[in-house]
């Protein structure tokens, strides 16, 4: 059952990086961080730990990570 939260969670977070109201880098940074997420909570579940931390770290750094990508225009 928390896994299926996790999943809803990262999908609300994907459906709302769409939001045109957004700047790139507002977009960027919540898709990594919903991909981060994502792949956090898996990591965290096939390596037998929480899928909630891995979530949260994994969210966490591909927010950042995607708030400090380029776009590709310089």
């Amino acid at each position: 059952m928390r896994y299926a939260r996790i999943g809803i969670i990262v999908a609300l977070l994907m459906a709302a990086s769409a939001c045109s109201n957004m700047s790139n880098q507002q977009q960027r940074a919540l898709s990594g961080g919903a991909i981060g997420a994502g792949g956090g909570a898996l990591l965290g579940w096939a390596a037998g730990g929480s899928p909630l931390i891995g979530a949260l770290v994994g969210g966490a750094g591909g927010a950042a990570i995607g708030a400090l990508t380029s776009n590709g225009h310089h």
